[in-house]
């Protein structure tokens, strides 16, 4: 998978790319900033697509560095459209057998995949990108949960996390809140508005996790109040509950630090995904059932 990254950073073509930076959030009042529009970024669950580094992008919008270097990542449908993240994803065993052994999902649909990049000296923390009218920003995500963003009634979101390169303290690892999955409600969800763009929404309803709504509360160990760092070496696999609090730190060193991503959800009857959320099927690509995958 990392040699095909790398292909695929070299393949990256410039031309006709919206070619403008992500913003933080904090500096909407500064018009220089530019945005990727409403179209790219919503259209891209059937599509791989490149997302680059605010940092990336200079005033005058052209790259301040080499577009291998300016991606932040590739996205969403590498599951789907390329080979090698195809088989890794739908046509692999492995993971099929892990997928079965974890009994989480009964229909587990795939979705969502990526190759984050984590470029040297620029790479920030977690992302997400929130559009409104015309234009979107790339908000920086200290902590997140997965389910805010790919939320099913109720929650079934689980992410699959493959490092593609070591991940150290200084280049980005992964950090987690020890517990948290067991005692965090899932009380907003990342969405589309009736008037164009994305937003948080509040969630009035709440509900457990689907795989936690045996479980009880009072069980539930109490939730650590530090982060642990989880380091790991190229080849993991780690994975996410959509419920944990995790977040990635800046990439302070000069090395990159790869990683691809997919999701599973659950699929109907036992949890439903709504036309609010960012990230829609299409006719032409469904999300993928992962147990009815064949060879492509």
């Amino acid at each position: 998978m990392i040699t095909r990254t790398k292909q695929l950073l070299e393949e990256f073509d410039l031309e006709g790319h919206p070619m403008t930076k992500f913003s933080t959030g904090e500096d909407d009042q500064d018009k220089t900033k530019k945005h990727v529009g409403d179209e790219y970024f919503l259209t891209s669950g059937d599509k791989i697509r490149y997302f680059l580094e605010e940092d990336a992008v200079g005033p005058d919008g052209k790259l301040n560095r080499s577009k291998e270097r300016a991606v932040n990542k590739i996205g969403h449908a590498l599951h789907e459209l390329d080979p090698v993240f195809r088989d890794v994803t739908l046509n692999n065993p492995r993971l099929k057998a892990i997928a079965k052994d974890l009994h989480f999902h009964s229909n587990p649909l795939v979705l969502q995949s990526m190759v984050i990049c984590k470029q040297p000296e620029i790479g920030g923390k977690g992302r997400h990108l929130s559009v409104s009218g015309n234009r979107s920003s790339l908000l920086i995500v200290p902590e997140h949960n997965d389910s805010t963003f790919l939320y099913t009634s109720p929650p079934s979101a689980l992410g699959f996390w493959f490092a593609l390169e070591a991940c150290t303290e200084l280049n980005g690892a992964l950090s987690f809140l020890p517990g948290s999955h067991l005692n965090t409600d899932i009380t907003k969800r990342f969405v589309r508005m009736p008037e164009g763009g994305t937003d948080f929404e509040p969630i009035v309803n709440i509900e457990k996790p689907l795989d936690l709504r045996e479980s009880s509360r009072e069980d539930a160990l109490p939730i650590a109040s530090d982060y642990k760092l989880e380091t790991c070496e190229a080849g993991s696999l780690v994975l996410i509950h959509g419920s944990v609090i995790h977040k990635s730190e800046r990439n302070t060193s000069n090395l990159t630090r790869y990683a691809y991503t997919f999701h599973m959800i659950e699929g109907q009857p036992l949890a439903t995904y709504d036309k609010k959320n960012w990230l829609q099927p299409t006719d032409e690509m469904p999300f993928t059932p992962l147990f009815g995958t064949v060879n492509a």
